[in-house]
């Protein structure tokens, strides 16, 4: 009737009856398909069977647990039949005489498909018996069900390749056993790698080919054959039909997955190996054993690819890897085990893949030196470890009993509906039923039995290398693998991370070389180590994942990782502000994507102390363009000091330490650091060539922000090129000028020098258009041309602008000459009504050939920059004859003395200044925050923060405020002294 084993209570977790109910009625269906097959020895068996208590206890120890294996014993009572009454050893032999008739019967793909899908059902319903009823081993189960899935692969792939052969696309060397000196390879990982496969496992299968041997002879490349073979054996293992499906299929082990085919050389292999290779993937290969198609190659492309897995001579830094990756995965290993409701068994906390990993990690160390330690098995690894005195008998046999309870409980999870879950219920009532399938009468006996496996685990695992230093992160954080860690999803969210599955694509991304900056070992070690801290810093800004993306495109455009990644190690301080620059100055972040070097200047003493003066600057400056060994090392080194000098003021700003209207003067003096340096350097340079002018001298002049010592960042610079001629009609070099051919060419070397590209980048952009007759004249303009241009024909704007003149280079003979000509020229007694009309004419047309300036544009709005530098300009050229002190290049410096001097009303004077510290702070904070492409309608609340904070502002509600209310007082301020006055004279 039943065979005796089955009988026995000797099975420490013999499942115990849940629900006697729903065993009633899959005892009641068992019947009926009994009877409709109308056969009365099958009827007679089954009545005879559920009269017999002890029998129908046993059976009902599977009805009442799980709905999916008692749907596969009434829908087959005949399999069912011999499999209780001859035993699982029986039940066995009729599957693998299936097999065997499979595989001789050489059948359609359809008809095949459904005899492995059936096939399954009566393996799974023997292994499950055996598991529940018979006390199999963990490792007998894990076996048997590893077994199967071998057959199927090889049945699948000995298919493919012959219909394959009959289409004419391959020439097999033996066509009886296809898959024999095929070059086509299927490998065998993980569980079933170790022959460790649980009831519901994926198989995770890497599919090679050895170009070499694989005798195709089609159409197609080699691997496009082999891709599209690999899309048929999946389909047939994987598709569902109505008799559902045999394995799921992960691919995700293979090499770089992103990035490599679903069939891969075994030459691309081994040099992504060699090359990319990374320690996880180095445990993951501990498990690989080649499971079908040919086996002889397979075994010899891991032969090849022992000295990657197994290194003799394991060097510090890559276990110091292992140790990260350790630290990661057990970050959080001081919180309490908890409840055991919704734990994952697999992933968990105390969990089967800290046991896998525990082993593992010591195999990767020891086992390039002991072969003892070379094995795939689990539980046979732990056996090993302690022969050899890694670990003492005692971790050996916990670590064990662990394991095999764990796995145990993991394949009872999945036999109640066949669900790949590794997951305790989260409701009590499941959890009741679980524990009565796992054989234990109360759930809190389970629970205690459950929490005391974990606990040990957890014990054991925080051992390892446990004198490596924390990573202090609140909870897991594992980057290695081929999937989302649950635990890691769950903390990267709690850390604040929106798309916490996107951050992990990108960081395996990472892992396997796609960036160049992470092609090497040593790099990728580096990450390793400080990926964590990285996170952590990351998070603390107001929006992770967008500051985590500049992030991705940073590292894309580092030429090399490993000076950055070690400084990153190193100085740890440097995460933090990398973050906070790629968080919320996206300016700053491009500049540093394009010079990674700038991060150098951080570690400099003095980085966060404010700039020196002019005079120091150029002090500094000089003494390293002195080290310069030729022209090209003048400009790198100008450029590269300059930047620095600008990446540390903005950082400064960003960090709110200066305002960035105070940081104008420091920004000015940076540029007129670079101006001078550079023109002496270039000076030098030219009269090499070109010899001198006796008597003979040019002058720069500064106009627009940097004659107002306004510079902020990115701004250009508006430049005038003034000269005195001497007596002598040409130059004194090997190449001789006259004075308008030489000084033009002396003022485009320059403007070479600072705006051509180099490795360091552009030093400045330079605008020309203030000079006499705009673009169409001459770029440098005698002292003579040029007053007497300004005299008689230049036009209301051009002498606007020339208020904020400002000489930077010059002798001090020429300055005092041409500040004496530019003070004559503004103080000329001008007609009110034309100036007045000129002025509001042109600010007219501005408005007009401007588009709607947006809610943030400080310059065009109207009340914003314009106007304000409109009215002083204008003011000072009317004012101007009556008193000459009211003139300033600076626009701040010009309304205070216009005020001062009666021309301006105080009130006006007081909003005129109010308003423009706002705009210049606004505008200043903007240069480093915004860029062209950022999309208003979704607010970076990271960016807002600085913005405020920089405008002394208490929300942005408050500074939109400010902005309406000050941008309105000074567009009255505006109205009253020119539109108005203008409309009036008409």
């Amino acid at each position: 009737m039943i065979r005796r084993e089955f009988l026995e209570d000797s099975n420490r977790f013999l499942p115990i009856i849940s629900d006697s109910e729903i065993a009633d009625r899959f005892a009641e269906r068992l019947i009926n398909n009994a009877c409709d097959t109308a056969d009365q020895n099958l009827i007679d068996y089954w009545t005879g069977f559920l009269s017999d208590q002890r029998a129908k206890s046993a059976l009902y120890r599977i009805f009442g647990n799980s709905p999916f294996l008692s749907g596969i014993i009434v829908s087959d009572p005949y399999f069912s039949k011999a499999l209780f009454s001859k035993g699982t050893s029986s039940a066995l032999n009729t599957c693998d005489a299936d097999l065997s008739s499979i595989i001789s019967e050489n059948c359609p793909t359809l008809h095949l498909k459904t005899k492995l899908r059936k096939l399954r059902k009566k393996i799974i319903l023997t292994c499950a018996v055996g598991d529940c009823l018979e006390n199999w081993s963990v490792k007998k189960v894990t076996r048997v069900l590893s077994d199967f899935a071998d057959n199927v692969l090889s049945i699948s792939i000995r298919h493919f390749l012959a219909v394959a052969q009959k289409k004419g696309e391959i020439n097999l060397n033996n066509p009886r056993e296809p898959d024999k000196l095929s070059g086509f390879i299927c490998l065998g990982m993980g569980k079933l790698g170790a022959r460790e496969l649980n009831f519901s496992s994926d198989i995770d299968l890497i599919f090679l080919y050895d170009p070499n041997t694989l005798p195709y002879v089609g159409k197609q490349s080699k691997q496009e054959f082999c891709s599209k073979l690999v899309r048929d054996i999946i389909s047939m293992i994987e598709d569902r039909t109505p008799d559902g499906f045999v394995f799921r299929v992960d691919l995700r082990l293979r090499p770089d997955p992103g990035a490599f085919p679903a069939a891969i050389s075994t030459l691309a292999a081994e040099t992504y190996y060699e090359s990319a290779g990374q320690n996880w993937e180095r445990a993951a290969m501990i498990k690989a054993r080649p499971v079908a198609g040919d086996l002889d190659a397979g075994q010899l492309f891991l032969d090849k690819l022992r000295p990657f897995i197994w290194r003799k001579n394991l060097d510090f830094a890559a276990i110091d890897d292992i140790h990260s990756i350790k630290r990661q995965i057990s970050s959080g290993s001081d919180q309490d085990l908890g409840e055991i409701k919704g734990h994952n068994i697999k992933l968990g906390r105390g969990g089967i893949r800290e046991i896998e990993f525990f082993v593992q990690t010591q195999q990767l160390i020891w086992g390039g030196r002991n072969h003892l330690l070379r094995t795939s098995s689990t539980c046979e690894s732990l056996v090993r470890l302690s022969e050899v005195g890694q670990i003492t008998p005692r971790v050996s046999r916990e670590l064990a009993d662990a394991y095999s309870f764990l796995r145990l409980l993991e394949h009872r999870l999945q036999m109640i509906d066949d669900q790949q879950t590794h997951e305790i219920p989260n409701n009590r009532e499941k959890i009741l039923a679980l524990s009565k399938f796992c054989g234990f009468e109360s759930d809190r006996s389970f629970e205690i039995f459950l929490k005391s496996t974990l606990k040990k685990v957890k014990k054991h695992y925080g051992s390892l290398f446990e004198h490596a230093p924390s990573l202090a992160t609140p909870g897991s954080l594992v980057f290695t693998g081929s999937e989302d860690h649950p635990d890691t999803l769950k903390t990267l969210s709690n850390l604040g991370f929106i798309e916490p599955s996107k951050i992990l694509a990108i960081i395996r991304g990472w892992h396997h070389g796609r960036i160049r900056a992470l092609r090497s070992n040593r790099s990728r070690e580096l990450l390793t180590k400080i990926l964590p801290a990285l996170i952590m810093a990351i998070s603390k800004t107001l929006e992770p994942d967008k500051t985590f993306l500049r992030l991705d495109i940073f590292l894309s455009g580092l030429p090399a990782g490993v000076q950055i990644l070690s400084l990153m190690y190193s100085h740890q301080s440097l995460l933090e502000l990398l973050s906070e620059i790629l968080g919320s100055a996206p300016v700053l972040s491009e500049e540093l994507s394009r010079h990674p070097i700038l991060l150098d200047a951080v570690l400099s003493t003095d980085f966060f102390e404010p700039p020196p003066d002019l005079p120091a600057m150029h002090r500094i400056l000089n003494k390293s363009l002195d080290q310069a060994r030729d022209f090209e090392d003048i400009l790198d080194i100008t450029r590269r000091e300059t930047n620095d000098r600008i990446f540390q003021i903005g950082v400064s700003v960003l960090r709110n330490q200066v305002k960035p209207l105070s940081a104008s003067k420091d920004l000015t003096n940076v540029a007129e650091t670079a101006l001078g340096q550079l023109f002496m350097r270039v000076l030098e340079n030219f009269t090499n060539q070109y010899g001198i002018f006796p008597g003979s001298e040019m002058a720069i002049l500064a106009l627009g922000k940097l004659g107002g010592k306004e510079i902020t960042f990115g701004s250009d610079l508006d430049l005038l090129f003034v000269y005195r001629a001497g007596p002598q009609e040409v130059s004194s070099g090997l190449k001789p000028l006259n004075s308008i051919s030489y000084f033009s060419r002396l003022a485009q070397r320059y403007i070479g020098a600072l705006s051509a590209p180099t490795g360091q980048g552009r030093l400045y952009e330079v605008d020309l258009r203030l000079r006499p007759s705009g673009n169409s004249g001459p770029i440098a303009s005698s002292i003579e041309s040029f007053l007497q241009y300004q005299l008689n024909d230049a036009w209301t704007w051009e002498h606007m602008a020339l208020t904020r003149t400002r000489i930077i280079i010059s002798s001090s003979e020429i300055k005092r000459s041409l500040e004496t000509s530019v003070r004559k020229i503004l103080t000329q007694n001008r007609d009110p009504k034309k100036l007045l009309n000129d002025v509001a004419s042109m600010r007219s047309r501005i408005v007009q050939n401007r588009k709607q300036p947006g809610p943030w544009d400080m310059k065009n709005m109207r009340g914003g920059l314009i106007d304000i530098e409109f009215i002083a300009q204008y003011l000072q050229l009317k004012y101007s004859h009556l008193n000459e002190k009211i003139l300033s290049s600076n626009t701040k410096e010009a309304i205070t003395k216009l005020g001062e001097a009666g021309f301006l009303e105080t009130p006006d004077v007081r909003n005129l200044l109010e308003a423009l510290d706002l705009w210049h702070n606004l505008q200043g904070i903007l240069r480093l925050t915004i860029t062209d492409g950022t999309n208003w309608s979704e607010p970076n609340t990271s960016i807002y923060a600085k913005i405020i904070k920089s405008c002394g502002a208490q929300n942005m509600d408050h500074l939109q405020s400010l902005v309406k209310k000050l941008s309105a007082d000074c567009y009255k301020v505006y109205q009253k002294i020119i539109e108005k006055p203008a409309k009036k004279i008409g």
